[in-house]
C-alpha cells in the first residue's frame, strides 16, 4: 500500500487495493464453477436412480451442460468485448443463479427434461465466467506476474470440484439403493414416492448455491474494478480473424486436443462411481463417491506438481509424458476391471491435471492480441467434448459394459499424445 505524508492512501495505493479486492472476488469464481462442474458427477448417479435411466440417458447430464459452453462461448466473447470483463461476469452470474434456482421446480415436477434445461442455463453462465475470468486475472496486477496470478486462481478450481462432490455425497446421496428386484416388489405408490424423494434431494443444495451466486453478483456489481476490467469496446466483430485462425495448424489441433481432453476428463469422473459399483459389486454409492473425491485431490496435487515439473521439462514434453501414462492407466482399467482398475482411474486424474491449461496455452502460442481473444472463445467451445464423448461412453457402457467404455478416454489420451508430439516439433510456419 502506498501512502502520502499525511497518511492518506495515494492514487497508486488505491488502484493496488482496488485490483486486490477485484482479484479476490474473481478467484472465488474459479471455485464456484469448479463446484458446479463436479456436482454433475453426483447428479448422473442420482438421476439414474430417480428416473430409472440407462447409462446413455444419464450421460445427457453432461451433454446438456457442455452444450451450454459450446453455444455460449462466442456470444460471451462478444459481450466481453462490448460490455467489458465486469459486464460479462455479471451476465454469467445471473445465468448461473437462474439455472440453480430452476432445480427447485424441476424437482417439484419430477421432470428430467427440466433438470437438463436448468443445467444448460448454468453452463451458459459458466461460459461467460470462464471466457472472461481467465483473461481478466492477467490484467488485475503487474504484467510480469500475470502467469503466477492465473495459476493461483486456477488452483481454486479443483478445491471447488472437491467441495461439489462433498456436497453431493453428504446432502444429495441418500444412501438408499434398491435393487431392481426390490423396486419391482414395491407397490406403484411406494416406488413413485422413492423416485420423487431422490429427485427432491437436489432442491436445497442448488437453492443454496443459487443464493450464494446472487450474493457474489451483488458484491462484484458494487466493487470498483480497475478501468481495464470495465472498459467497453466498439469492436464487436472479430469475424475477420476467424479465417486467419483456422489456417493456423497449431491452433486448430489445439482445439481438437482440447475437445478430446475435456471428453476424457468429464467421462472418467462422470462414470467413476458407476465403474466402481459395476466392477466392485456391493460398494455403496457414498463409499464410491469417496474415490471421486480422491481423484479430485489427485488432480489438485497434480496441478501443483506439474507446475513444479515444468521447471525441469518443457510444458509440451510434460503433456506428452502425462498423456502416455494415462493411455497405460486407462487401458489397465479396461483389461483389469475391479479394485486395481479403480486405483488406475484415480491415478489418471493426477496426470490429467496439467492438460487443459497446457493445451490452452500452446494453442494461443504465437497469436496476436486480437487473435488470442477470439481463439480463447474457440478453446472454451471445445469443452463440448464433455457432452459428446460422455454420451458416447454411456452408449458403449450400455452395449458392452462399463469397464469397456473406458476405451473412449483411452483414445482421447492418444489424440492428446499426438498433439503434444506435433506441438513439440519446430514451427514450420
Amino acid at each position: 500500500m502506498h501512502y502520502a505524508s499525511n497518511g492518506a492512501v495515494t492514487p497508486r495505493g488505491h488502484v493496488a487495493r482496488t485490483a486486490f479486492v477485484a482479484f479476490a472476488l474473481i478467484v472465488s469464481l474459479f471455485f464456484l464453477w469448479g463446484m458446479a462442474n463436479n456436482l454433475n458427477d453426483i447428479l448422473i448417479k442420482q438421476f439414474k436412480k430417480a428416473f430409472e435411466l440407462s447409462d446413455f440417458q444419464a450421460g445427457l447430464v453432461q451433454s446438456a451442460f457442455y452444450l451450454g459452453y459450446f453455444l455460449l462461448a462466442i456470444p460471451a466473447g462478444i459481450c466481453m468485448r462490448r460490455f467489458g470483463y465486469k459486464g460479462a461476469l455479471l451476465i454469467g452470474l445471473v445465468l448461473y443463479a437462474a439455472g440453480a434456482f430452476l432445480f427447485y421446480p424441476a424437482a417439484a415436477l419430477h421432470t428430467y427434461g427440466l433438470f437438463l434445461a436448468a443445467l444448460f442455463v448454468i453452463a451458459s453462465g459458466l461460459a461467460f465466467l470462464e471466457t472472461s475470468a481467465n483473461p481478466l486475472v492477467t490484467v488485475l496486477g503487474p504484467a510480469d506476474s500475470a502467469t503466477r496470478r492465473l495459476n493461483l486462481a486456477q488452483s481454486f478450481n479443483p478445491l471447488g470440484s472437491i467441495t461439489g462432490v462433498f456436497v453431493g455425497q453428504q446432502f444429495i446421496f441418500s444412501g438408499i439403493e434398491h435393487t431392481p428386484a426390490e423396486l419391482a416388489a414395491m407397490s406403484d405408490s411406494a416406488r413413485q414416492a422413492y423416485y420423487v424423494a431422490e429427485s427432491a434431494a437436489v432442491q436445497t443444495p442448488y437453492l443454496v448455491i443459487g443464493l450464494i451466486v446472487v450474493v457474489w453478483a451483488v458484491l462484484i456489481a458494487m466493487t470498483r474494478f480497475p478501468a481495464t476490467a470495465v472498459q467497453e469496446s466498439d469492436h464487436v466483430g472479430g469475424v475477420s480473424h476467424i479465417g486467419k485462425l483456422f489456417h493456423n495448424g497449431n491452433f486448430v489441433l489445439a482445439v481438437v486436443a482440447q475437445f478430446f481432453y475435456v471428453g476424457a476428463q468429464v467421462g472418467i469422473w462422470s462414470y467413476l462411481i458407476r465403474y466402481i459399483q459395476g466392477t466392485v459389486p456391493g460398494t455403496p454409492e457414498k463409499s464410491a463417491a469417496t474415490y471421486l473425491m480422491a481423484s479430485l485431490f489427485a488432480f489438485m496435487i497434480g496441478r501443483f506438481g506439474g507446475t513444479l515439473a515444468m521447471l525441469f521439462l518443457t510444458p509440451v514434453r510434460l503433456l506428452a509424458l502425462f498423456a502416455a501414462i494415462n493411455i497405460g492407466l486407462t487401458f489397465y482399467a479396461i483389461v483389469f476391471p475391479g479394485q486395481l482398475g479403480v486405483y488406475a482411474l484415480v491415478a489418471a486424474s493426477f496426470f490429467m491435471s496439467v492438460m487443459f491449461p497446457t493445451i490452452f496455452s500452446l494453442g494461443l502460442s504465437g497469436l496476436g492480441d486480437d487473435d488470442r481473444k477470439l481463439a480463447s472463445s474457440f478453446l472454451v467451445m471445445a469443452i463440448v467434448g464433455g457432452a459428446v464423448l460422455t454420451a458416447m461412453m454411456g452408449a458403449v457402457s450400455d452395449a458392452f459394459g462399463i469397464h469397456r467404455s473406458i476405451i473412449v478416454p483411452t483414445v482421447c489420451f492418444a489424440v492428446i499424445l499426438g498433439y503434444a508430439l506435433r506441438a513439440g516439433k519446430p514451427a514450420t510456419e
